[in-house]
């Protein structure tokens, strides 16, 4: 629970001058944990190169900040690039590892819901490494997600098969009216 006397968590989106601390966040959860596949850090280098890239994409990708310090980041990007789920986004969020039970994990996935909402995205995937990740499950179910299943035994890291878990949650209208016809996209005709 965030006290009252607690620095307030703001909500930005990240800029080149931040992709130094998103490295530092993420190898914590790379080197120590499953709750990410990968098993070596990328690279300052590496971070810059996909935080370009869903810039480029125009996929929102947000740090916390309390005071001056990035206390987490959190991402959308394609859930896969195929043009059929193009109204589908992933989501990914990590916190700093003492900056947890502050409610940053909150107030960035608020924001992040909010902003792939607005751009007419229609439902969020969440792949959760390891099905023992309570936090990420945690927050997850907090806002709306629901577990729709799991890909068991599917990442082998630290010398152990680890579950990745997938939610989802819909976003605005979600599949209950059909979305409006993508720019520079015409409809296809089934044979």
């Amino acid at each position: 629970m965030v006290s009252s006397s607690s620095p307030k968590v703001r909500i930005r989106v990240a800029d080149i001058d931040d992709v130094p601390a998103i490295q530092e966040i993420y190898a914590h959860y790379v080197i120590n944990s499953t709750s990410s596949f990968e098993e070596d850090a990328p690279t300052v280098a590496e971070m810059t190169a996909r935080w370009q890239k869903l810039k480029m994409l125009g996929m929102p990708f947000l740090v916390a900040t309390i005071g001056k310090r990035i206390a987490g980041y959190a991402y959308g990007g394609p859930f896969r690039e195929r043009s059929a789920y193009r109204y589908t986004i992933e989501d990914s969020i990590y916190i700093a590892p003492d900056m947890l039970g502050r409610g940053v994990g909150n107030a960035l996935m608020n924001e992040l819901i909010k902003r792939c909402t607005n751009l007419g995205f229609r439902q969020m995937i969440a792949v959760i490494g390891d099905s023992t990740n309570a936090a990420s499950l945690a927050i997850h179910s907090r806002h709306g997600f629901r577990v729709i299943g799991a890909l068991s035994s599917s990442g082998f890291k630290f010398g152990n098969w680890a579950d990745a878990v997938l939610m989802q949650r819909p976003l605005g209208e979600g599949d209950s009216t059909t979305p409006p016809a993508a720019p520079g996209r015409r409809k296809r005709r089934r044979k």
